[in-house]
């Protein structure tokens, strides 16, 4: 992974702020792994280094059902489908190798009327947070991530963990599975495998010290279905203030919830606070007449402008 970042440009932004230090200085390198290309960043910017490394800790799977589906090629859509339908999910987290597979799945699932959304690495830090926010507070119910993009993903009750794309690394897929079964509760993960990825699927194995549980899909049956495309409850709301505006969730709270704001507690889901923007998950079927009643009113005495937040451009 950090060779990878380092070819979508973080190598040259690394050096042109390096440039910029004075020659005397103290530097320190973190990296989770450290491929070759990171040793030779180091030895030309570090001087008289001391190299510290942390031993991985002994990997631990929680409590997560593993499930393994073989597929062929080109059915790994409809199988994806079938997957989606067989296993009913709140919040579902898709897995691929490649951003243009993920921006292909994800049109491809939105078509399907799925709420979908997806993180690759096209989108800048602003519509990156925007989805994860939907995606948290349960706006979104399937999220489609490449690894990088999909760094610091964070979600409470992730009910499922799809591999569309089995990693390169049987470690990357210990990584991408612990994003459930998370806080003492159950989990659950399939993977879709070609008949040609099955070496994959052992050393998966091997590191994890478990079987997977292998899935059998009757011949021809379908993945369509109203589970996977049930619509999500939430809508996000996109406030323009935020922590520097001294803007806290109870102020948010009671204005859609006060006289002018009219909404029911029940109705308002995670308020989440940045710096100088908040989003605040609303049930979807008052979800206009808050942002009218926001723009029309004050939050702390203050005009604040709000808007609906919606898909990313795949």
């Amino acid at each position: 992974e950090a060779d990878r970042m380092l070819d979508m440009g973080f190598q040259a932004d690394m050096e042109k702020i390096l440039r910029q230090t004075p020659q005397s200085r103290q530097t320190v390198l973190f990296s989770a792994t450290f491929p070759a290309t990171i040793e030779a960043m180091g030895q030309a910017h570090l001087r008289n280094a001391v190299r510290v490394t942390i031993e991985d800790a002994e990997l631990e799977t929680p409590e997560i059902r593993q499930l393994s589906l073989i597929v062929d090629s080109d059915d790994k859509v409809e199988a994806l489908r079938w997957v989606l339908n067989q296993h009913p999910h709140e919040a579902a987290l898709i897995f691929c190798n490649f951003k243009a597979t993920v921006a292909e799945l994800s049109r491809t699932l939105a078509a399907s009327g799925a709420s979908v959304d997806c993180l690759h690495g096209d989108l800048d830090q602003f519509h990156r947070d925007q989805v994860l926010a939907r995606f948290r507070n349960q706006s979104v119910r399937i999220l489609i991530a490449t690894d990088v993009a999909g760094r610091g993903i964070d979600v409470d009750d992730l009910d499922l963990v799809i591999n569309y794309e089995l990693p390169a690394k049987p470690e990357v897929y210990v990584h991408r599975i612990g994003r459930t079964g998370r806080a003492g509760r159950g989990g659950l993960s399939v993977s879709l495998a070609t008949a040609r990825e099955k070496a994959k699927l052992k050393a998966i194995e091997e590191l994890t010290g478990a079987p997977l549980e292998r899935l059998s899909r009757p011949d021809g049956e379908s993945g369509g279905g109203q589970t996977f495309t049930r619509d999500a409850k939430m809508a996000t709301i996109l406030i323009s203030g935020g922590r520097k505006d001294k803007l806290r969730p109870g102020d948010i709270l009671g204005a859609l919830t006060g006289e002018a704001g009219g909404l029911q507690a029940t109705d308002v889901g995670k308020i989440e606070i940045h710096d100088r923007l908040t989003y605040v998950a609303v049930a979807k079927r008052v979800s206009r007449d808050a942002v009218k009643s926001l723009n029309r009113g004050r939050i702390k005495k203050k005009r604040f402008r709000a808007s609906l937040v919606g898909r990313a451009r795949a």
